[in-house]
């Protein structure tokens, strides 16, 4: 929230140093983020205090060589007057008609004075100089708004108000302090210019003042005029209305579009910027009706029908729901409440007749209305925060004042408050023991009295307690601990001294599985890949597009007030918002290595939670190795890149024993022949061959038409998606044996099968057969042609030998390979070459 200075201290006293304030107001839990200086040392733009002065425009002539200029003749305090040469279009209506006959205030630059250039995009610094326009010298201007750093506009110059003392420095004039607050949900009630002076107050030892502001209610009174009618009671505990006859729709005096701008928010007209105003200043929101568009003068606060419709002040029409609550006419809605107005019922240039409303509403309803509109506004975030229940009544006082203050126009007698519901104060009973017991500091109960006291708590000592009366503006305060935390800000975090725990800590337990998850995740990086971070939350657009038959929302776990409409369900596969991501950064560079390590959720019949197992996503593509001078075709990535990769995860986990790759067709995100599955490893029965175990993942190379659907343009895109759950599950602590002391022994076996064997079973069919004297085997040649026939592949293994106890001779290698080649002709019908 953006405080001007100027504005907090019409509330509250202030005299420490700007800096001072934002860090007491920090260490009180309002944490300042920034300090503006508009027009003042330290500032962007510092408005030189004698170049930069307010004047008052005397005369207007016609230039005399030039149509769309204009002279004038303005009086800055020094003595005579300084004719200034513009174009200012706003000051065309003055010319040539005499003496202005009025203040009329702007603000005077002279030569050498530092502005913004009002013509350059952006914020351009340049330095006034002296020249000829035209024929007459130019020495000095008169500022625009964008000149000075104030806002864009930059058509005309600044007026300023009648009152603006002539001669005086801008700086000290229109000179101020923005402080930027960052306010968190449990500080609404520093959502305003009055809540942050109460805590300024209550930090300095000062009193808040509101600055009186009413005027007498001359018209007509409102009652049998105009009806209003809460069906919904514990959603409206407080409902007022006024009205306000016979106003002027124009834009609003400067010094409250001043404050508007310094505090963020763009004038609009007069009626708007009251609302808008007081919003800022007291923190209860308002809405204005023009009071002739309001059927049968009669007003209803209900839930909405199914299906009613409401164009709201941004110009969509919105669907409404029994679950939203509206302020309405018998005709139909009029706003939707506490968050958008609807154009039916909206104050335009001809309106005549305002009726003001201010009330109160149920936050939850608010926040959950304003998100399913995506209608985030002022008003809603003060309403679903909370707001004071007694505040409507001195809006409606202060409104109607300054509505017919800079609108003209005459206050009907009386208001309307429907008020079924009245604030209940809450009283607390709080002990020094709870105060050390939660905050951990020695206080007696005066000095909790006085502390809580400047917060605007009713405090009575009665013994050894303070009995605490909450005020209607501190909805937040409801227990005990609440009362603790005001006490520890006013105390001061920083005085709070530090403590130790009293127990000994416990004994450290080893959490195997995130030390599993780790090494995973360890393991891709030391393969090269970096680690993504992508949304639990995805669509049903972004499922079809990886994987169209998964894209059922009766599979998916939906959430119920989702953010976005894109993040709508619960994934059940990393893919879809991962390969999103994977696709967007394959548009911006050639080669992409990622993985990712989350949870997906999967229902579970007959239970209302779902399963959340983690899966571990690769994504690789691109040249397999980066652009080199001395490799400069290093080959695309393909299905055997990530086959690598998963075999090291494999490997690093312990349990290459227990699982094993088959070919897999029929998964549409995979294209056939060049995907595999990761399954578990069915322990023989007899000599029949073992069945096959639980899928533990799948990889290969993206379907083309996955590629195409996620906008991929390159040719290859290796994935794989592991359930990483079963993988740590299975995992088991690596074993060791000693170094053999004896050498090794190589042999090289060559055996042709058919194409259909897969290398992985004539690997395990050799390990088999070997017996425990094999250290390593390696698959070094494949070949499929002619010498082999059709339908056969050749494949050669480099096989090393090593015996813990001895050197093996040759007749013990004999032994072996004829066990291996028998083994081999029997497991896998292979004829061994010579």
């Amino acid at each position: 929230m953006r405080v001007p200075l100027s504005w907090l201290k019409a509330f509250v006293d202030i005299d420490v140093p700007v800096e001072e304030l934002a860090h007491r107001l920090t260490m009180a839990g309002l944490e300042v983020e920034g300090i503006e200086y508009l027009g003042l040392p330290g500032g962007e733009l510092p408005w030189d205090k004698d170049k930069v002065l307010v004047c008052n425009i005397l005369d207007v002539r016609q230039h005399p060589n030039a149509d769309k200029l204009v002279l004038a003749d303005v009086d800055y305090g020094a003595g005579q007057p300084h004719t200034v040469v513009t174009g200012a279009p706003n000051l065309q209506p003055y010319k040539d008609k005499g003496p202005v006959g009025h203040p009329l205030k702007s603000v005077f630059a002279k030569e050498g004075a530092e502005l913004y250039d009002g013509h350059a995009e952006g914020k351009v610094k340049v330095k006034l100089k002296g020249r000829p326009v035209r024929g007459v010298m130019s020495d000095a201007m008169l500022c625009s708004e964008k000149e000075l750093g104030i806002s864009d506009e930059h058509e005309g110059i600044l007026f300023l108000p009648e009152d603006a003392p002539t001669g005086a420095p801008l700086a000290d004039y229109l000179g101020d302090v923005v402080i930027e607050i960052a306010i968190t949900p449990n500080y609404a009630r520093a959502l305003s210019i009055l809540g942050v002076a109460r805590e300024v107050a209550a930090l300095l030892g000062k009193q808040v003042h509101i600055p009186e502001l009413s005027a007498p209610a001359t018209g007509p009174s409102i009652e049998g005029r105009f009806r209003v009618t809460v069906e919904a009671p514990t959603l409206c505990p407080r409902f007022t209305a006024t009205l306000i006859e016979g106003i002027e729709i124009k834009p609003s005096p400067y010094w409250m579009q001043r404050r508007l701008m310094l505090a963020g928010m763009r004038p609009i007209s007069n009626v708007v910027d009251v609302t808008n105003y007081l919003m800022l200043e007291i923190g209860q929101p308002s809405h204005s009706f023009d009071a002739d568009t309001i059927a049968e003068q009669h007003l209803i606060v209900r839930p909405a029908r199914e299906s009613e419709r409401l164009t709201t002040l941004d110009g969509k029409e919105r669907t409404l729901t029994p679950e939203r609550l509206l302020v309405a006419d018998p005709t139909g809605p009029l706003s939707i409440a506490g968050v958008m107005g609807g154009e039916t019922s909206e104050v335009t240039a001809s309106t005549t007749r305002v009726l003001l409303e201010a009330a109160s509403w149920e936050p939850a309803t608010i926040r959950k209305t304003a998100r399913a509109y995506a209608l985030p506004s002022e008003a809603s975030r003060r309403f679903e925060r909370g707001v004071d229940w007694e505040l409507p009544v001195l809006l409606q006082q202060r409104a109607t004042a300054l509505l017919q203050q800079t609108a003209g126009g005459t206050i009907a007698q009386g208001m309307i408050d429907i008020y079924p519901q009245p604030w209940q104060q809450i009283t607390l009973d709080l002990t020094p023991a709870e105060v050390r017991r939660i905050v951990g500091i020695d206080l007696s109960a005066a000095e909790i009295a006085a502390l809580l006291a400047p917060l605007g708590f009713g405090c009575a000592v009665e013994a050894d307690v303070v009995r605490v009366t909450v005020p209607s503006s501190r909805q937040d305060v409801t227990i005990l601990a609440d009362l603790c935390e005001e006490v520890a800000r006013m105390y001061g975090y920083d005085r709070i001294p530090g403590t130790l725990l009293s127990d000994a800590l416990p004994k450290q337990q080893n959490n195997v599985s995130f030390e599993l998850e780790q090494k995973a995740r360890d393991t891709m990086v030391g393969c090269g890949l970096d680690e993504a971070m992508t949304y639990s939350m995805t669509s049903m657009p972004s499922v079809a597009a990886v994987s169209p038959a998964d894209a059922d929302p009766a599979l998916h776990m939906r959430v119920s007030n989702p953010n976005t409409p894109d993040r709508e369900y619960m994934r059940r596969s990393l893919l879809p918002v991962f390969l999103e991501a994977v696709a967007g950064n394959l548009r911006e560079q050639e080669r992409v290595l990622q993985f990712e390590i989350g949870r997906v959720y999967l229902r579970q019949e007959g239970q209302v939670l779902p399963a959340e197992p983690r899966y571990l996503a690769i994504a690789m593509a691109g040249p397999r190795t980066p652009l080199s001078w001395h490799q400069r075709d290093a080959g695309a990535i393909d299905f055997f890149d990530v086959k690598g990769a998963v075999e090291t995860l494999v490997e690093r986990l312990h349990i290459g024993d227990q699982v094993e790759f088959a070919p897999l067709d029929g998964d549409p995100r995979l294209q056939p022949g060049r995907a595999a599955v990761l399954r578990r490893r069915a322990a023989p029965r007899g000599k029949a061959p073992a069945e096959p175990g639980a899928v533990l993942g799948v990889l290969g190379e993206l379907h083309p038409d996955v590629r195409e659907r996620l906008g991929i343009e390159t040719r290859r895109v290796a994935v794989a998606e592991l359930d990483l759950e079963q993988l740590i599950a299975l995992s088991a602590p690596a074993k060791y044996r000693p170094i053999s002391r004896y050498p090794a022994t190589i042999q090289d076996l060559a055996m042709v099968v058919e194409t259909a064997t897969p290398a992985d079973a004539v690997a395990q069919a050799i390990r088999k057969y070997a017996g425990n004297t094999l250290e390593s085997l390696v698959l070094f040649d494949v070949y499929q042609g002619p010498q082999v026939g059709e339908g056969k592949q050749s494949l050669a293994y480099r096989l090393t030998f090593r015996a813990q106890d001895r050197t093996l001779g040759d007749a013990d290698l004999a032994k072996i390979r004829q066990k291996i080649i028998r083994g081999l002709e029997h497991d896998v019908k292979a004829t061994i070459r010579a």
